[in-house]
């Protein structure tokens, strides 16, 4: 029988886009594990989708995993079914779009074979202590990587 997990997951943007994080929690038979990171230059979307990868990766075995993001962009196309139509289009919308982020959708399509998963929308910045926490640890993700960078040079005036 497979194990079942929870993930919680979240992405933020500093500037969208500019310095990215996401956060991740796993729950399993009352223990708790956390994952965090981020990118120099990236979208808050492209944050959410990683954080649900990341998710994913954490995983040593098939599991049944229950996913739980504030991410409309990321769960819906899940929910409504709207994937399938982007995989049978090429990869467009139904407006004959080009899907962004393919590479990470690819990536999270490959991960779900291996896993039964499921998806469930949570109200973002709520009262929903786990989503919150994943918030906080894509902010913290961010303000780590931004110590690292250089400053941002103040613009240089007209006429020098």
């Amino acid at each position: 029988m497979k194990k079942k997990v929870e993930i919680y997951t979240d992405g933020a943007c500093s500037g969208n886009p500019g310095v990215g994080g996401w956060g991740v929690v796993m729950l399993y038979k009352g223990h708790k594990k956390e994952a965090s990171g981020a990118e120099q230059s990236t979208t808050n979307n492209r944050m959410e989708l990683t954080a649900i990868i990341q998710g994913l990766k954490m995983l040593k075995e098939p599991c049944v995993v229950t996913i739980y993001s504030d991410s409309a962009y990321s769960v819906e196309p899940f929910l409504k079914g709207w994937i399938n139509g982007w995989i049978m289009k090429g990869w467009r919308t139904s407006n004959k779009d080009e899907v962004k982020n393919v590479d990470l959708w690819k990536e999270l399509l490959s991960l779900m074979q291996i896993h039964e998963v499921s998806y469930v929308k949570v109200k973002g910045h709520a009262d929903n202590e786990l989503n919150n926490r994943c918030d906080a640890l894509a902010r913290g993700a961010i303000k780590e990587l931004q110590k690292t960078l250089p400053a941002q040079l103040p613009p240089i005036p007209d006429g020098i």
